[in-house]
């Protein structure tokens, strides 16, 4: 079992049958419950009634007897360390601690391959982008559902549209407007966005085409950009600028 330096945030509560503690997550909040003592409770409360019984009998017993009997367990908000320790060992389970930020967080804010919470793991970026695939494949299911699936395909396809304008880090894949030479995360020189194709005559877009979609112009096959830097190919083999492969 994980180890912990303290407890997280908690408070107690009463249902009727004897108190518990909840216990929170320190990143989302989230709530994790104890189970109350109801066996203890009913110990206790049979104890008292016992005891009130007894001693009402006497002189001067109701002044004693309540005196004694307290408040009722059923009800009661008190706990003792050792009953909070006890409800903590019950759901230590659901929570791990950071050893970066010494937050104690519930497993789905904690990154298990790397030994971090989600905000200081070393696979930040691949767990923010897995939340965005999972985040992205709810709204679609929910789009399908509601008979909204072609809307937001063509959301999707908008949107990758817009993104192959965008300069590319290769290193952690940060994107940046095209024309921006180094990564503004970590200077890793930056991948530019392959130029649109246009006809030499019209200037059209070809979009791959092999002759001109508005004015039927024999295109060549060649690229005329670099793929890597978008640099002017000038019809060489190799790119001028940055000597990658072209074509």
């Amino acid at each position: 079992m994980a180890t912990f330096s303290r407890m997280p945030r908690y408070d107690i509560r009463n249902d009727g049958i004897g108190p518990y503690a909840v216990f929170y997550c320190d990143t989302c909040g989230r709530e994790f419950r104890s189970q109350p003592d109801v066996a203890q409770t009913i110990t206790q409360d049979l104890g008292k009634n016992v005891a009130g019984g007894l001693l009402r009998r006497l002189p001067l017993g109701n002044t004693i007897a309540n005196s004694v009997v307290g408040e009722d367990p059923r009800y009661s908000y008190k706990m003792t360390p050792a009953q909070i320790e006890k409800a903590w060992e019950q759901v230590q389970i659901h929570f791990r601690e950071c050893p970066t930020c010494l937050r104690i967080v519930c497993l789905s804010d904690f990154d298990a391959q790397s030994g971090y919470c989600n905000e200081d793991s070393p696979r930040k970026e691949q767990i923010a982008e897995a939340e965005g695939q999972q985040a992205g494949a709810a709204l679609r299911g929910l789009a399908s559902a509601f008979g909204l699936g072609d809307v937001a395909k063509k959301v999707e396809q908008a949107v990758k549209q817009a993104s192959t304008g965008l300069a590319t880090c290769p290193n952690d894949g940060t994107t940046a407007p095209a024309g921006t030479k180094f990564c503004p995360e970590c200077g890793t020189p930056m991948q530019q966005p392959a130029p649109a194709a246009v006809c030499p005559s019209c200037g059209a877009e070809t979009k791959g085409a092999k002759f001109c979609p508005e004015c039927g112009t024999r295109l060549e096959t060649r690229p005329t950009h670099c793929p890597s830097c978008g640099a002017e190919a000038k019809g060489a083999k190799f790119c001028p600028e940055c000597g990658t492969k072209i074509g």
